[in-house]
Formats: structure tokens, C-alpha cells, sequence
């Protein structure tokens, strides 16, 4: 008797060591991800949608968390410190880390439009166009930020001069709005689910869907080192993102319930802000588009950030996208 209870026991005793060591497996297996603005703008709805409804773990991965950022080269550092170096930067970032000789290299388009992007003043304010903000002030993030080259782009298709409207730095979104209230400048940068929220407090001069192209605004990197060593993970990251696009694109409403969920997210507001985004095409599936890198190319120049296109071949690799994606 005393022998079987000893047994019994000593076998408890191994099936609990299994069932901790499987969850220290399980632990080992969970990946953390890095998505640029996480939270503040829609550019991690494809992952949102895909952490919710299972398809990172159907395509072979379990992304459990995401580290978001405030965007630029923030982005960039979380993704290279993460234990899974994947991430999604804005393309600007993306180059600038190579540029400083990072091993850096981009697998997969995300974003592909700036319609998220928008100008706002006062409800009372007399400007009504950009044109009218000639000679004064309008507020950006930071200088050569994306809401920089969003301006000036507006400008330069409204056939205004980097010099006839003076930038200033916010640090931040709803810095400007702070600054713009404060009477310190005439208008201010902005995007949703920002411009949504507040959109009783602000008047809209400028839309940049109503005047910008499509242009690739945000990628997908990696190291070379993580690529080369894990190429199937990898492979799983981009397909389990993609299928999470393709599911924004096929039920907006339900898409948008998983996204409040993960962003912590008013559902309606959730619901308007994917809406919004849907007739832009704002999520890539991962596909290169040589205009609408071109195009982000000239906005770059423009800003300052670059001094010529970049050889967009040495700066990407698309062997990890899905067979039918990499010949487009």
C-alpha cells in the first residue's frame, strides 16, 4: 500500500512538473510584437483583428502582446530590443535606421494612404483653406515627421511655398490641439481617432485624402540576422497580419469591435474610425506598390529627410511574403 501511494504520488509529481514545464513552453513560444502608434492610430487594426480572432496562432505564431510607441526612430528600437525583432515602423523610420547602418531590412508594406491625416482650426476661425494660412502658424509634431510631410506636400499641391506657412514643433498630437486653443498658432496637425473625437471642439481645413496620392507610410521590419534564423515565424507574422486585413476589408463592423477590444477603444468610435479607412484602402496586405513608394519617396525628399529615392532593392526583401505577393 505504501509503495502504490508512493507511486501515485511520485506520478503526480512528474505531471505536475510536465504541466509546468509545458507552460513554460507555452510562455517561451508567446511573441511580443512592436507597432508604431499602437493604440492612437489605426495603423495596428490588422493586428488588433488578428490577436482577437486567432489568425497569428492559425498562421503559426503566438503574438500575445504589442509595444507600441510614440513612432520615428522609438519604433525602430523597440522592435531591434524585442525578443521577436518584428515590427511595423513608419517607412521614414525604417530608412533613417538603415541610413545609421542598423540591421534592418523591410519584408512587408503596411499603411498606404494618409487619409487618417487632417488640418484643423478653430470652429470660429475665418481660415477655411490652406491657402488661407499664408503668413501663419500651423503646428506639427516634429520636424520631419509625417505630419511635416503631409503639410508641406498639401502645400506644394496648393502651389504654396515651405516658406508661406511657418511650422512649428508640438512634440505630439494633442500638444498642437493644446497650442491651438492657447491662440499660439492658427491650426494644427491631426489624424483619427483623434480628429473624431474631438470633432465638435475643431473646424476641418484640409483633409489629405482629398488632395495626396497613395503612398507606403508605414512597413514591416525585421533584422537580417532574425530573417535568416527564423524564417518561418517570420513568414507567420506577415500572413497572420495579412489575414487580419483581409478581414477589416470583409466585415468593417466586426473588424472594428476587435479593434476597441485590443485598444481599449469606444466600440463606436472604433466603428467610424475603420469605416473612414476602408474606401482609401488604408492596409496593405503586404505587397510592394513602386508608385506609392515613389510617391512617400518624394514626400521624404521634400521634407528633408533624404536627398534622392532610395534604392528600394537593397532596402527590402520579399521572399517572406506569400508566393502571390511577391511578384507584384
Amino acid at each position: 500500500m505504501t509503495m502504490l501511494t508512493n507511486t501515485a504520488r511520485t506520478a503526480r509529481c512528474l505531471l505536475m512538473a510536465a504541466a509546468v514545464a509545458g507552460g513554460f513552453a507555452t510562455a517561451a513560444r508567446a511573441d511580443e510584437i512592436s507597432v508604431t502608434q499602437w493604440g492612437n492610430s489605426l495603423y495596428g487594426a490588422p493586428y488588433a483583428v488578428a490577436i482577437e480572432d486567432g489568425a497569428f496562432k492559425k498562421a503559426g505564431v503566438d503574438v500575445t502582446g504589442v509595444i507600441g510607441s510614440g513612432g520615428g526612430g522609438t519604433s525602430v528600437r523597440n522592435t531591434l530590443a524585442s525578443a521577436t525583432p518584428y515590427g511595423e515602423v513608419a517607412t521614414s523610420a525604417a530608412l533613417a535606421a538603415a541610413r545609421q547602418g542598423l540591421d534592418v531590412v523591410i519584408v512587408n508594406a503596411a499603411t498606404r494612404t494618409v487619409a487618417e491625416a487632417s488640418l484643423v482650426t478653430l470652429p470660429d476661425s475665418k481660415i477655411n483653406s490652406l491657402k488661407d494660412l499664408k503668413g501663419k502658424k500651423v503646428a506639427i509634431t516634429n520636424p520631419k515627421s509625417s505630419s511635416e510631410m503631409i503639410l508641406l506636400l498639401e502645400m506644394q499641391k496648393e502651389g504654396l511655398a515651405p516658406g508661406d506657412i511657418q511650422r512649428v514643433a508640438a512634440g505630439g498630437y494633442t500638444q498642437g490641439l493644446t497650442m491651438l486653443k492657447q491662440g499660439a498658432v492658427d491650426a494644427a496637425v491631426l489624424i483619427e481617432p483623434l480628429s473624431i473625437t474631438r470633432k465638435d471642439e475643431f473646424k476641418t481645413v484640409v483633409r489629405a485624402k482629398d488632395l495626396l496620392p497613395a503612398m507606403t507610410t508605414s512597413v514591416g521590419i525585421t533584422t537580417r540576422a532574425f530573417a535568416k534564423s527564423n524564417p518561418d515565424k517570420l513568414r507567420a507574422l506577415i500572413a497572420g497580419r495579412r489575414a487580419g486585413v483581409k478581414s477589416i476589408y470583409a466585415d468593417p463592423k466586426a473588424a472594428a469591435a476587435l479593434v476597441a477590444k485590443q485598444f481599449n477603444m469606444d466600440p463606436a468610435l472604433a466603428e467610424v474610425a475603420v469605416a473612414n479607412m476602408i474606401a482609401p484602402r488604408m492596409w496593405s496586405e503586404g505587397d510592394f506598390n513602386p508608385a506609392e513608394l515613389e510617391a512617400l519617396a518624394q514626400g521624404l525628399v521634400l521634407v528633408g529627410e533624404i536627398t534622392s529615392t532610395p534604392d528600394w532593392d537593397k532596402m527590402i526583401d520579399r521572399s517572406f511574403l506569400p508566393a502571390d505577393l511577391q511578384g507584384k
